[in-house]
């Protein structure tokens, strides 16, 4: 399987549908010389699909709001606040802690990406920026938020998983958040550092585009702030979603002079906003959303999750579970097994709820018995799982954020500093034992 995706994506530079689809193929056969029924090899394609559902759901809602966010004026009004507030020179940090500190609020990855992302990457490619850097300075700021929110689902699922405190599972995790989040500052400083200048001229012609195309003011912001008000009161996402569809298409209608009418506000919401402006850079960063925008993420979406089924239920992932629990022989290699483990199930499956699920399932047990509590296990399913999901090109994160941001995951992968850390501090932790939490004789009992 590695080597069929690692010749297709990048040898050959496919998109992951046909290896994918190769890999598929290859399994069935598999099953069937391993006596599988075609029932068997059905459900398993069921149950994979399953456990994707209301993701999918999600990004059609998420597609229909990119387009009424454009439409409306909010993203543009994002980009040309962000033109008078952001220097090219400080550009890839702030556009990391913007990302980090809205998305803490909110607590979810792909609602920033889809929002906050998107009128990044037009400020940022109007400067003269390299959008897979711009990518990877919203990628890794999502990322953090999608793992330190107490808002977001993976950290509650991975605290679930493990058994322990919430907000314990949360503190714990500083022992790799924090040196991963300021060296990633560190980082995006130096690389912007190249980007002392911006075309000036490039900026203002922009600016004037989307003031004379758009409504750019103080209250295209709201639905912003409604994001963070549905959030902080707990609304789910997809009647948050739903709210800030409806509410900006309100907005839409009362604006004064307002060009569109219901049938377009639909269209919109179904093909996608579309515009002809005298800059080609600005119609290729507004020419987006709608839900048509979103079948080809949701098409590899859900042959990955069909992957994920197949090797579910064939028994494939259990064997390799159990491979890697019966070699450990310290808590060094118990996190470093778990680690890879979760990075393993984003691999081959794809979905990042799973790449916590299956590992913290199948080593739940080992963490008890080595004396480690259950914040140790939390913290290493999130280094390993939610964190990774982002840089696998047929993941579901990761197909999501190249669709949307239009940068193929292998190129923005280098620079989502924050993900790649993780992983690294957390398996230190293991060997080192600093900030390696332990179970108390409490927790014993």
């Amino acid at each position: 399987m590695l080597v069929i995706m690692g010749i297709g994506i990048i040898g050959l530079h496919l998109t992951p549908v046909v290896p994918i689809l190769t890999i598929i193929l290859l399994l069935i056969l598999w099953g069937r010389v391993r006596g599988f029924t075609w029932d068997d090899i059905n459900d398993s394609f069921v149950i994979g699909v399953k456990n994707g559902i209301i993701p999918l759901f999600i990004f059609l809602l998420i597609g229909c709001l990119i387009g009424v966010w454009i439409m409306s004026g909010v993203i543009p009004t994002l980009m040309v606040y962000g033109f008078h507030i952001l220097s090219v020179r400080w550009f890839l940090p702030s556009v990391f802690l913007m990302c980090a500190f809205v998305g803490f609020f909110i607590g979810s990855a792909f609602t920033i990406i889809s929002t906050v992302g998107i009128a990044a990457m037009g400020i940022g490619i109007t400067m003269g920026i390299n959008p897979a850097m711009i990518a990877g300075a919203v990628v890794s700021g999502a990322v953090f938020s999608d793992k330190m929110s107490p808002l977001s689902a993976t950290t509650n699922l991975a605290s679930a998983i493990a058994g322990d405190d919430l907000y314990g599972h949360i503190k714990n995790m500083l022992w790799s958040t924090a040196p991963a989040f300021i060296i990633s500052l560190i980082l995006f400083a130096l690389i912007g550092g190249g980007h002392n200048s911006a075309n000036l001229a490039k900026i203002t012609a922009t600016t004037g585009i989307l003031t004379s195309h758009f409504t750019v003011s103080f209250w295209m912001l709201f639905p912003v702030l409604l994001l963070l008000i549905c959030a902080w009161t707990k609304i789910p996402t997809i009647p948050t979603l739903f709210i800030n569809i409806l509410v900006t298409i309100v907005m839409t209608l009362v604006t004064p002079h307002n060009p569109y009418s219901f049938v377009k506000i639909a269209d919109v919401m179904q093909n996608g906003f579309t515009i002809k402006t005298a800059s080609p850079e600005v119609n290729q960063f507004l020419n987006r959303g709608g839900i048509i925008s979103m079948t080809s993420t949701m098409t590899l979406i859900i042959m990955a999750l069909a992957l994920g089924g197949l090797l579910i239920n064939l028994g494939v992932i259990d064997t390799v579970m159990d491979r890697f629990s019966s070699h450990i022989k310290s808590d060094g290699m118990l996190v470093l097994s778990t680690v890879l483990a979760a990075i393993g199930v984003n691999i081959f499956i794809g979905e990042e709820y799973l790449s916590i699920i299956l590992p913290g399932t199948a080593f739940k047990k080992d963490f008890k018995k080595a004396g480690l509590a259950p914040e140790a296990l939390g913290r290493a399913l999130e280094d390993g799982g939610a964190v990774i999901n982002y840089l696998v090109p047929w993941g579901v994160a990761g197909v999501f954020v190249a669709n949307t941001l239009n940068v193929p995951t292998l190129h923005y992968l280098p620079f989502v500093f924050f993900s790649l850390l993780c992983p690294v501090f957390s398996i230190l932790s293991g060997f080192t034992g600093i900030g390696l939490k332990r179970l108390n004789k409490t927790n014993e009992k």
